[in-house]
C-alpha cells in the first residue's frame, strides 16, 4: 500500500500532480488526474469558480507511476482535506472513475487484495481492516483460503462500490450528500467541501487579477 497526500491552497482550480512534474508519472496515470479535474468542475463548479489549488502526492514514490487504478484514492484524499474530514486508515482503496464519478474496474484485484490483507496480518489484522474496489471487479475475485476465511470471521472487508460517494461514506462515515435546489444536503461531505470551495472563492476577491485597462481621464478643453 501507498499513502497518496492532498494540500489545497488559493489558486484557480488547477490540481497539480507532482509525478508528473516531478517526471515520475506515466501517460495514463496523468490522464486520471485530469478527470479528477473534469469531476470537481462538474460537481462543484457549476455556480462558482473553483478558485483553489490542489497537489497531490505519492508519499515516498521513487519510481515511475502509471495506471488510474489510484483515482478514487486520490479523489478521496483531495476531499478529505477540501471537508477537513479524516480518512479511515484501516482501508486500502483501489479504482478508477471517470468524471461523472461513476467508478470504472481495475487490474490485479485480487493480488491487490491479497497484498493489503498481507500487510495487515503481518502488522496485527482487526475487524476495521479492509479493501475499497470496483463493483465489476467482483466477478473476477479468486481469492486465497486465508484471505476469504477472514472476510467470513469479518476479520477482513471488501466493499464493493458503483461511485465516488459509496467510497468517501464508508472511509468518513458520513453521508456524502445529494444536490438540492440551494447546494448539499446540510451536514454532508459534499456540503462541507462546497463550502470550503465558496470560503476560498471570496478569499481569492482581494487578490484575484483583472483583464480590465486602466481609464485614462483626458482633461477638458478651455
Amino acid at each position: 500500500p501507498t499513502r497518496i497526500t492532498a494540500s489545497v491552497s488559493l489558486g484557480s482550480g488547477n490540481i497539480i500532480n507532482v509525478e508528473r512534474e516531478s517526471g515520475m508519472g506515466g501517460k495514463t496515470y496523468n490522464k486520471g488526474v485530469l478527470i479528477i479535474s473534469g469531476y470537481f468542475r462538474s460537481t462543484f463548479g457549476q455556480e462558482i469558480p473553483l478558485s483553489f489549488n490542489a497537489n497531490l502526492v505519492f508519499e515516498q514514490s521513487y519510481g515511475l507511476i502509471d495506471g488510474d487504478s489510484a483515482s478514487c484514492a486520490e479523489i478521496y484524499a483531495l476531499l478529505s482535506t477540501l471537508a477537513d474530514l479524516p480518512l479511515k486508515q484501516s482501508i486500502a482503496v483501489t479504482g478508477s472513475l471517470n468524471q461523472k464519478g461513476d467508478v470504472q474496474p481495475i487490474g490485479d484485484v485480487n493480488e491487490k487484495i491479497e497484498g493489503f490483507y498481507d500487510v495487515c496480518k503481518a502488522r496485527g489484522l482487526h475487524k476495521n481492516h479492509g479493501v475499497i474496489i470496483p463493483i465489476q471487479n467482483v466477478q473476477e475475485l479468486m481469492l486465497r483460503e486465508d484471505v476469504i476465511e477472514s472476510v467470513e470471521k469479518k476479520e477482513f472487508h471488501i466493499y464493493p462500490i458503483s461511485r465516488v460517494e459509496e467510497g468517501m461514506e464508508i472511509l468518513t462515515g458520513i453521508k456524502a450528500g445529494k444536490k438540492l435546489h440551494k447546494g448539499y444536503e446540510p451536514g454532508t461531505i459534499f456540503a462541507l467541501v462546497a463550502k470550503k470551495i465558496h470560503e476560498l472563492y471570496v478569499k481569492s476577491k482581494p487578490v484575484r487579477p483583472t483583464n480590465q485597462q486602466p481609464t485614462i481621464k483626458k482633461k477638458k478643453k478651455k
